[in-house]
């Protein structure tokens, strides 16, 4: 069954008792359906991550938007084109196949008489954490609030005998928010992007799915590194924003086997249980990759055939690896850079994006020119939502 029929089947069981108590029969189915909702969901969280772990973390795939419309099927994409043409949607393509010289750099170099099918194209990644975090998609950019609670530090208590209890505390309740940060990306000195109508036509690759792709990684590159360092004012909170990392061992010998195994332990058992996993950037792992144990072995164990792990992935003392550039480098002397975290970072931190990003498309401004103006734009927060999931780790003091 799926979730949404094991909600139902919840429902008609409470429609079935009406305004009377639940049966015991009642009862029992109930409680049977609950805790086949909770292993469903929770098959549904598991395969989820699964899924993340595989995906690429040079950047997220950027779904188009056409005024609301997301552009998949084949049927979709001839309606696309046309929209990245004239700026409105299912309009017919007028064919004009001109002969007009560009700029190489500009992109006259995708329109020689001879062409070799194939596009350099620059790669850097970024992005890692992003696919490794909770991640909320809404419709609109409201504030999101939910309730938070901790109540770790109560506990039970033994009483005598016809006695009762002395301490304890009311539950505590506190809220937390998100909110949406509009990001943009177009050309240079604060222009929209900038295409001539010639290269549109004659170009030997699909210019419009170039455009969108590569605005939609510039919103991506701005984003990946508030999801790390954002200070929460004016932008996302990063995952690291504020907090004490735990420090390296004052022992001169760098990160070792005893600093991991200690930023392990630092996390709760009870996140440990599933879903940890470490995040830092590549010259942090090249570091780590060298330390070896008492018998000269390395403690990384690279990703084999059946592990579901990212390009570059692999397991450090038992726990995947994700590597995100825009944490700092290892600072071995200093207890004030959080160059990684370790923990449950699915529990520990949230995404909220509003939609996905929108390409916006303006045939008109520079008409005169025989241009196409092309933004890009998303609305994205993001804010650690349990600390007690996950710890920074840092260097010595």
């Amino acid at each position: 069954m799926t979730v949404e029929e094991i909600l139902a089947a919840l429902q008609a069981i409470l429609d079935e008792a009406g305004a009377e108590p639940l049966t015991d029969d009642q009862v029992q189915r109930y409680e049977d359906l609950e805790g086949k909702l909770t292993r469903t969901q929770k098959s549904e969280e598991i395969q989820k991550r699964n899924k993340a772990y595989n995906s690429p973390v040079r950047a997220s795939a950027v779904a188009v938007h056409v005024n609301g419309v997301e552009q998949k099927d084949d049927t979709l994409e001839r309606a696309f084109e046309h929209y990245m043409r004239t700026g409105k949607e299912n309009q017919d393509l007028v064919e004009l196949r001109a002969q007009g010289s560009v700029n190489g750099s500009e992109g006259g170099y995708l329109v020689p008489d001879g062409f070799r099918d194939k596009l350099v194209d620059r790669m850097k990644a970024f992005g890692g954490i992003a696919n490794v975090v909770e991640t909320v998609t809404t419709s609109t950019g409201n504030p999101l609030p939910w309730v938070t609670v901790d109540d770790t530090a109560n506990s039970g208590e033994i009483v005598a005998e016809s006695g009762t209890f002395a301490g304890g505390a009311d539950l505590v309740f506190g809220t937390a928010s998100l909110g949406a940060y509009s990001y943009m990306a177009g050309g240079g000195s604060a222009t929209p992007l900038r295409v001539p109508r010639e290269l549109m036509d004659d170009s030997a690759f699909d210019v419009q799915a170039l455009v969108s792709n590569k605005l939609g990684e510039r919103i991506a590159r701005i984003q990946a590194p508030h999801l790390v360092t954002g200070t929460g004012s004016g932008e996302p909170q990063g995952i690291t924003d504020g907090l004490t990392g735990i420090e390296i061992l004052a022992d001169g010998n760098g990160v070792t086997y005893d600093d991991l195994i200690n930023f392990i332990h630092s996390v709760d058992p009870a996140y440990r249980e599933t879903g940890c996993r470490w995040a830092f950037n590549d010259t942090s792992l090249a570091t780590i990759k060298k330390i070896k144990d008492s018998h000269g072995d390395p403690i990384w164990r690279p990703a084999s055939a059946d592990m579901g792990t990212e390009t570059g992935g692999g397991t450090l003392l038992g726990y995947p690896v994700t590597i995100d550039q825009a944490f700092p480098n290892i600072s071995v002397a200093s207890n004030t850079v959080n160059w990684g975290v370790f923990g449950n970072l699915t529990e520990g931190y949230v995404v909220r994006r509003v939609r996905e990003v929108e390409v916006l498309v303006n045939p008109y401004t520079r008409m005169a020119n025989r241009q196409v103006e092309f933004t890009a734009w998303a609305r994205m927060d993001a804010v650690q939502q349990n600390v007690n999931a996950y710890v920074a780790l840092t260097g010595e003091q």
